[in-house]
């Protein structure tokens, strides 16, 4: 479950030393603050990078019981209340329980599977029913006929040639990336923030994708080229760093978007502890309007590990294997009939 990611592009050697830093310079400006004593008022400033901007560095995740999308229970309202939150915690801990335990010796349920997982136990701050905050509904808006029509002739596709080769699996399952944006998932939520001149690294634990994004105002790149992860371009917006990216290549779909999604990113300090992050999708070719999610970063005291992905992917051969019993199955009962 764990792969590392290899950067090739420009200005990438100029981060290599950054990216493997002491943890405590790293981590520095990322560690929860001493509690204060009594009666003693903290006022928190801003770090800043040497050339004035905010320093984002350090280990944040992103781990939340929030759902991406507006449960249907919360009909139309926006926010929980401090008990439905309470109550909503405490059934997501039940509902993890059953689906990771397994029955014990006296008949208990044990989440012995639970280890693997590092799934915050808490929505965000604000107590919002989704992470999408626009539509105002909470939904993913639907997808364009072009969308429609191009999914189900990938289902017809799969249904016909099932398995026929690892490129019928999707990049995750083959170790290849996860894609943009990363949404909060049952484990690996990490990520580190490094900044050079000119640069931000961000390097994701989940199959250890790694993006350097420019910050010097170069165009993107054309058209023609395309890549898993897009072509991201920041800038700063006051204390906001703005990720632009687009040029992603038609094999990755994010919730049902194609090669024309462009990705809008924002990271913006919020306090010692606390990156506030934005995305906003927008696809015309695929959704009916665009969209965004917002989700707090967490500082946390830890290091982005290791996502050995390939190295134990029993997945992809299971199901290849799998197929090709089912095939022959097929083809031996089809022999059997023919006689």
């Amino acid at each position: 479950m764990y792969t590392r990611q290899f950067i090739t592009m420009i200005g990438a050697q100029a981060l290599a030393g950054c990216l493997f830093l002491t943890p405590s310079l790293i981590l520095g400006q990322a560690r929860p603050l001493a509690a204060p004593a009594k009666n003693v008022k903290i006022t928190w400033t801003m770090p800043r990078m040497a050339d004035g901007h905010p320093d984002l560095q350090g280990v944040w995740t992103t781990s939340t019981l929030t759902p991406l999308e507006r449960p249907a229970e919360f009909g139309d309202k926006a926010f929980m209340t401090a008990a439905e939150a309470a109550e909503y915690e405490k059934r997501m801990a039940e509902f993890e329980k059953h689906e990771l335990g397994s029955k014990g010796r006296d008949g208990e349920l044990v989440p012995y599977n639970d280890f693997w997982t590092e799934r915050n136990n808490k929505i965000v701050g604000s107590r919002r029913t989704s992470l999408i905050v626009d539509p105002p509904d909470g939904k993913i808006p639907r997808l364009t006929q072009e969308a429609k029509t191009a999914m189900e002739a990938r289902a017809k596709y799969l249904k016909e040639h099932p398995l026929d080769g690892p490129e019928d699996l999707d990049l995750s399952m083959r170790c290849i990336t996860r894609g943009l944006p990363q949404i909060p998932a049952a484990y690996n939520n990490n990520h580190q923030i490094v900044q050079a001149p000119g640069y931000v690294a961000i390097l994701s634990e989940r199959i250890h994708d790694a993006r350097v994004i420019p910050l010097d105002g170069r165009p993107h790149l054309p058209p023609s080229i395309r890549t898993y992860m897009g072509d991201p371009r920041g800038h700063w917006e006051g204390d906001t760093l703005v990720v632009d990216t687009t040029n992603f290549t038609e094999k990755y779909s994010f919730r049902g978007s194609d090669k024309n999604l462009h990705l809008i990113e924002r990271f913006t300090r919020a306090d010692a502890d606390t990156i506030n992050y934005e995305f906003t999708i927008d696809d015309p070719t695929a959704f009916t309007k665009p969209w965004t999610a917002q989700l707090p970063l967490q500082a946390i005291d830890s290091l982005v590990y290791e996502y050995a992905c390939h190295e134990g992917n029993y997945g992809m051969t299971g199901a290849l294997k799998g197929a090709r019993v089912e095939e022959k199955k097929a083809a031996e009962a089809a022999a059997k009939r023919g006689k």
